[in-house]
């Protein structure tokens, strides 16, 4: 929480529990971290990273329950969401799949529509936001591989998921310098994930660029003169 800005937190349902939800959410708040809500596929057995066939409908009840655990929790220790971001395989088909990606915004909205939805750069889940008036931050992953067509490299497949820090610093800039990218990953689970977080704070502040949170008005970082 000391090196980050903004946290993606699960809602109970591919990891979780009311108990992490709350000390996740005081930490952030402790540290000045703004809280996104991470919701998934019903699959804690994978963590959320199996592709799962379910009804628009159900995803969207499925979003809506995930984000209110997690805003009536944050809202009982006064602090409020700024965004949302849906995890794993629930993130990826709506990279492709515009039912999905529909069926997501139409979750967001619903609960609340100052929410900032969090995708991949020219997405169909950022263009799903967008057409539900929704405010939509594109994102870059430090830590993920990336196909020719800006696509993730699936988990199932060697490279996906980068663990070579300086592979990582090596591209940090690039993808910060991106007119698409609002916001830069680091997975919480990819090893040494603190560690990296920090030496991608340093690399970008290093390449004079503010690092702010979903919170702000304007999502892009800015290069300082």
């Amino acid at each position: 929480m000391r090196c980050i800005t903004s946290a993606n937190v699960a809602c109970g349902v591919h990891a979780g529990n009311v108990e992490t939800m709350r000390e996740t959410v005081l930490l952030a708040a402790e540290h000045g971290v703004a809280v996104g809500a991470h919701p998934s596929f019903p699959d804690r057995e994978h963590f959320g990273r199996r592709e799962m066939q379910l009804p628009s409908a159900e995803i969207v009840d499925l979003v809506v329950r995930q984000i209110e655990a997690l805003a009536g929790i944050a809202s009982n220790e006064g602090i409020r969401l700024h965004h949302v971001k849906p995890h794993g395989a629930l993130y990826n088909v709506a990279v492709l799949d515009r039912r999905v990606a529909d069926a997501i915004a139409r979750g967001v909205a619903s609960v609340d529509r100052s929410l900032v939805l969090v995708g991949l750069p020219r997405s169909e889940l950022l263009a799903a936001a967008q057409a539900a008036g929704l405010r939509a931050a594109g994102e870059a992953f430090a830590d993920r591989a990336y196909r020719g067509d800006g696509t993730l490299v699936p988990r199932t497949e060697p490279g996906a998921v980068i663990h070579d820090a300086e592979e990582v610093l090596g591209r940090i800039v690039s993808l910060a310098e991106r007119p698409d990218v609002d916001t830069i990953c680091v997975h919480g689970d990819t090893p040494g994930a603190a560690e990296l977080a920090w030496k991608i704070r340093a690399a970008l502040q290093a390449a004079k660029f503010q690092v702010k949170n979903l919170s702000s008005s304007r999502f892009r970082d800015e290069r300082a003169p």
